[in-house]
């Protein structure tokens, strides 16, 4: 299967299905000398693990992570990182029911149609579990990041139409509720929405907000590689992600030019920005500024009020989903938009290096001189 791998010098390959023996990832392009352990990816990887609300699916996983090639002594050796992590409570007789019929919002049909063939069990590598290798591996980017001083947050910004509102900000609330939603009013009603959908066997969605400091300028390429474009393509790659903007985003359509724009002025020397409505992004580079978009989730497709659908002899029937899923996708995808985020600034951020001659000969200078 083609479409498993992602980046061109920070390189990450996923494989395994939910219902299988095991999930992992393989990372390529690793400098040799980072500090690594396995509990650097466990902290991450904790924070999608399943179980933990009662928003959350209830199947029971440990996530254990570990590490198969390319630390030693706690140190990168500079050659591809294999992660594995075990499936432990996986229910594949839940599926049996409707191994050929379509499952309304799922990727049953076109497997069928590109493949011929599809791992009916929790949708195979359709599932979400697959963002597990992805998690992973956006943990060693966030350490590489986090030692060039830059930082890649994320958190629920809406759930349905309930939304967070800039006078109740408090990005430390976010770590205080089920929801990860930096609001403890919105919150609050936020979880009632989601009970009131989870009496009718039904679900929710939402909109995930990432921000990013700390990224010089320059970073992106103009063209095609635009960084806005690679942070699109990364987190459109997201199973349940329907929609990406990037600062003002949509609203851009109804502003004027002069709204919209983003004046300059300088400070102590420094040239800044007077708004953001360009989200940090500049030409396709960054501009210096924190870099703000957003990330429309779907409401779960496996909900087990009755859909209409047919077989795959094209029978119409009527379908209850049975099995334990998420009513709601947003709080531990918040963790995988800034772990795809974290990969797609590593990769552009190496390519950035060989932007100039400069740059390429600090780096060989520096090299020599070590050696």
């Amino acid at each position: 299967m083609a479409g498993s791998v992602y980046g061109r010098h920070f390189v990450i390959s996923t494989w395994g299905e939910s219902h299988g023996d095991t999930v992992g990832v393989v990372v390529d392009g690793v400098p040799a000398g980072l500090s690594l352990c396995e509990e650097d990816i466990q902290i991450q990887l904790d924070k999608r693990k399943p179980g933990q609300s009662e928003f959350t699916t209830a199947r029971n996983e440990a996530d254990r992570v570990r590490i198969m090639s390319g630390v030693f002594e706690g140190v990168t050796t500079g050659t591809p990182i294999a992660m594995m992590v075990e499936n432990g409570d996986h229910h594949s007789a839940d599926y049996s029911n409707i191994k050929d019929i379509y499952r309304p919002g799922h990727a049953d049909f076109t497997f069928d149609k590109k493949f011929g063939i599809r791992d009916y069990r929790g949708g195979g590598r359709s599932s979400g579990r697959e963002t597990l290798g992805r998690v992973a591996a956006g943990a060693i980017a966030l350490k590489i990041l986090g030692e060039l001083g830059i930082s890649v947050e994320a958190y629920a910004c809406a759930i349905g139409c309930i939304e967070v509102s800039k006078e109740n900000f408090d990005i430390k609330e976010k770590y205080n509720n089920p929801l990860c939603m930096p609001d403890k009013e919105a919150a609050g009603k936020a979880q009632e929405y989601v009970k009131g959908l989870m009496e009718k066997g039904d679900s929710a969605g939402g909109i995930i907000e990432c921000v990013i400091k700390g990224l010089k300028s320059g970073v992106g390429e103009p063209v095609f590689d635009k960084l806005d474009a690679c942070l699109a393509k990364a987190v459109f790659s997201i199973g349940a992600v329907k929609g990406f903007e990037i600062g003002a985003g949509f609203k851009a359509a109804s502003m004027s030019g002069s709204e919209n724009n983003d004046g300059f002025t300088a400070e102590n020397g420094e040239i800044r920005k007077t708004t953001n409505n360009s989200g940090g992004v500049l030409g396709g580079m960054s501009d210096g500024s924190d870099i703000v978009f957003r990330a429309a989730v779907k409401p779960t497709p496996s909900i087990s009020c009755t859909q209409k659908t047919v077989t795959k002899g094209g029978e119409e029937t009527d379908i209850n989903i049975r099995g334990r899923h998420d009513p709601l996708i947003v709080p531990r995808a918040v963790v995988v938009v800034e772990s795809m985020a974290a990969v797609t600034l590593v990769d552009l951020l190496f390519e950035d290096m060989k932007s100039t001659m400069d740059h390429v000969r600090e780096l060989y200078v520096r090299d020599n001189k070590q050696r």
